[in-house]
This record gives C-alpha cells, structure tokens and sequence, in this order.
C-alpha cells in the first residue's frame, strides 16, 4: 500500500515537473506531434539531478529505450 502511495506521488510530480519544463521552453500546445529536439541535454541534466530513468522518459515524452541510450556514457560529453 505504502509503494503504490509513493508511485502515485511519483507520477503527479513527474506532471509538474514536465510542465514546468514546458513553461520554460515557451511551448503553449500539448501536442505530442513532432521531435522533441534537446531530449538529450534534458535527460542528462534530469540524471545529473538523480532523477531514475523511467521518470524521465515519463517528463520528457520519450521512449524509456531511447532516454537510456542517451544516457550511456558513450553518448554523454
């Protein structure tokens, strides 16, 4: 009971989290239509904070596959 409290809360902070990134970047519409450019620098900062990758996938609109390439070290500069 204790865990599923705690993914609950996960996920709405998660929410806030991706619209205050939305707010920043000027993006006005919730389409998720198009490339989202910039994943990586993002999805670096958010790891470099110590946020699990799952979460970040859930933040930026990515496929949870394609946030760990971006993270492997060869890909990180």
């Amino acid at each position: 009971m204790e865990q599923e409290k705690l993914s609950e809360i996960s996920k709405k902070l998660n929410v806030l989290i991706a619209l205050s990134i939305k707010t920043l970047n000027g993006e006005k519409d919730f389409d998720k239509k198009g490339r989202k450019q910039g994943a990586g620098e993002l999805a670096r900062y958010l790891n470099d904070m110590g946020i699990e990758t799952k979460d970040i996938a859930e933040i930026t609109g990515a496929p949870l596959q394609s946030i760990r390439t971006l993270l492997t070290p060869k890909r990180r500069k």
